[in-house]
């Protein structure tokens, strides 16, 4: 399939660090990459990362040898040392029996929504989850039990029509508008009646920040007709610099916060999703104890071995880490979208997902997934997994080291429809 070498293991996983490419020119100008932005510290994003012999869910899906894989949302860069260092320190005591919940915990990720968001998070709106924001919402879904359709954008993240299926609610899609600048939210009043309205902000999986405009307005519509309006923020903390992210419970109008909840969690932003966590934010108390009380009866109760560790690590001493990652990911997302064009449904302002149009690139819509593996051997997550609005589309993850990036940019000269970059003179 592809000329390029990855190592085998006993395992079945590849070797990321086996890519290989033209000879790379190193990083990109505005990158910033490996140097931790000013910070002296070299994080590692412009050096080969070796998951082999993890058991990589992301890596399972290279169900070949030489593929790259680029549909699952998780990064093939290495996460905080600082987390690294906490759980290494915290698994030396060999007592891992049940844990209480830090109550210090909540005051910190309400300080983290101040330091980083500028957003006033009232610590007694935070619930500290052992479980990732999926479960979380699926909890949630089964504590308010709308009898009104739960309202889902589309395209969308596919989890949001598979837990309501899973829970038996009614559902119905809205389809987003495309434009010039991305997707828009419908205009005009939603449908009525409605139970609840998910949203992925930002957008999954196009990368776009809803404004704060739309979000306030989304609150005030849900409130007018008793729904509840459930903003999924796991990729808010990797908003790119130059661009805000409006926290939907300090974005809505005091008046319409008891109808608001946002779920986050570390998993996106720290790459530690393996150690499932998330937290809620539920401004209306009442709310907040039904909540809690239906997380215990699935054994699920607020704190965590683990998932503490992790949590207080990464917010207290992740943020260089993390300033570093997402000048990575710009620089990543300009040399990506720069050589597909108008390829790209929508330049992504967060995350490191980009949405592509697939017959842009000469690809069979009905098909762009696996001709996409078969010629140019990376492998995406199929735009119709998005739901209707989705079809002929397709999901690339590009937080990759930059020499799987140069790797996949040469890949990506196998399209025919894409015009070649003229090569730099030899030296």
């Amino acid at each position: 399939m592809t000329d390029d070498s990855f190592q085998r293991t006993d395992d079945r996983f590849r070797n990321l660090s086996s890519v290989r490419a033209t000879p790379d020119p190193g990083p990109h100008p505005d990158s910033g990459v490996g140097s931790g932005v000013g910070s002296g510290i070299d994080f590692g994003f412009d050096t080969p990362f070796d998951r082999a012999g993890t058991g990589s869910s992301k890596w399972a899906r290279a169900d070949a040898p030489g593929v790259i894989p680029m549909g699952l949302a998780d990064m093939d860069l290495p996460g905080p040392p600082a987390v690294a260092e906490a759980l290494e320190r915290r698994t030396r005591h060999r007592a891992y029996g049940y844990t209480v919940c830090d109550p210090a915990g909540r005051t910190l990720v309400a300080d983290w929504y101040r330091a980083r968001h500028g957003a006033a998070v009232d610590p007694d709106w935070v619930l500290l989850l052992p479980c990732g924001p999926r479960t979380a919402l699926r909890v949630l879904l089964e504590t308010v039990r709308p009898q009104a359709p739960v309202l889902l954008p589309t395209p969308e993240w596919g989890g949001f029509a598979q837990l309501c299926r899973a829970a038996g609610l009614p559902h119905r899609e809205l389809p987003l508008h495309p434009g010039p600048d991305g997707y828009r939210l419908p205009p005009g009043p939603l449908p009525r009646p409605a139970g609840a309205l998910l949203l992925s902000n930002p957008h999954n999986p196009s990368g776009t920040v809803w404004p704060t405009g739309a979000v306030r307005g989304l609150a005030a519509w849900s409130a007018e007709n008793g729904a509840l309006l459930v903003s999924d923020e796991v990729h808010g903390d990797l908003t790119h610099p130059g661009h805000s992210h409006p926290v939907a419970v300090t974005t809505a109008d005091p008046a319409h916060r008891h109808l608001v909840v946002t779920l986050n969690s570390v998993g996106k932003t720290f790459n530690c999703s393996g150690i499932p966590s998330s937290f809620a934010l539920v401004p209306d108390p009442g709310l907040r104890t039904r909540f809690a009380e239906s997380l215990a009866g699935y054994g699920l109760w607020e704190g965590g071995l683990l998932e503490q560790t992790v949590q207080q690590a990464a917010l207290r001493e992740g943020r260089p880490w993390l300033d570093a990652l997402l000048a990575h990911l710009a620089a990543t997302r300009t040399r990506l979208t720069d050589r597909l064009g108008p390829a790209v449904r929508s330049v992504p302002r967060a995350s490191y997902l980009l949405w592509l149009d697939a017959a842009a690139l000469g690809l069979p819509p009905a098909g762009a997934r696996r001709a996409l593996l078969e010629r140019c051997g990376l492998e995406a997550s199929d735009g119709a997994d998005f739901g209707p609005g989705g079809r002929g589309s397709l999901r690339l993850n590009y937080a990759l080291p930059g020499p799987v990036v140069a790797a996949t940019l040469d890949r990506l000269e196998r399209l025919e429809c894409l015009e070649r970059p003229p090569r730099p003179p030899r030296q």
